[in-house]
């Protein structure tokens, strides 16, 4: 019956997706209704959802969770301020003369503003307000422009202080126990 269950709540939750409900609710919503079907038939424990809120608080007790909205308001802070796109414009004239020049100062601009928002895809969104015209303007293929700025997000992930690795060193340092 658990095997049935479980696969009909994965169903179930792609099919609310696929018509357009919200993923929160749809999440959210979906597991209740199973866990009170499994309730229902036996196949799910109640002791479960009790633990819930105290499994919460104690997430919300890790300190190394308060990086993730610093992160996110550094980010935002680089973007309003102009200083990620002062950067890019000094990086732009700096690697100027060289064939692909915007392409490389747009992929360091990037890996930096990638390492230090945290977040790839507030960097992406974030570099391409800024450099997607610019380089279009420049008379860059668009396909090969988007894909700078795609893998540009993405190289800043491995790049430390991001949060990824942040959250990461937090899972490995309580691993031995």
């Amino acid at each position: 019956m658990t095997e049935v269950l479980a696969i009909s709540l994965f169903l179930t939750i792609c099919l609310t997706l696929v018509i357009g409900y919200p993923v929160a609710f749809v999440l959210g919503g979906v597991s209740l209704i199973f866990a009170m079907i499994g309730v229902a038939t036996g196949a799910f424990d109640p002791s479960f959802l009790q633990a819930l809120p105290n499994r919460l608080f104690g997430i919300m007790n890790n300190q190394t969770l308060l990086a993730v909205p610093l992160f996110v308001f550094m980010g935002v802070m680089l973007e309003k301020s102009r200083v990620a796109e002062d950067l890019l414009e000094s990086m732009s004239r700096l690697f100027g003369t060289l064939r692909g020049g915007l392409a490389i100062s747009v992929c360091v601009v990037g890996a930096l503003l990638a390492a230090s928002t945290g977040v790839v895809g507030a960097t992406v969104v974030t570099l391409g307000l800024l450099a997607l015209p610019t380089m279009l303007r420049r008379g860059y293929d668009p396909a090969v422009a988007t894909g700078t700025l795609a893998a540009t997000g993405t190289l800043g992930q491995i790049i430390p202080p991001s949060i990824i690795l942040v959250l990461l060193g937090d899972v490995l340092s309580s691993a031995y126990q």
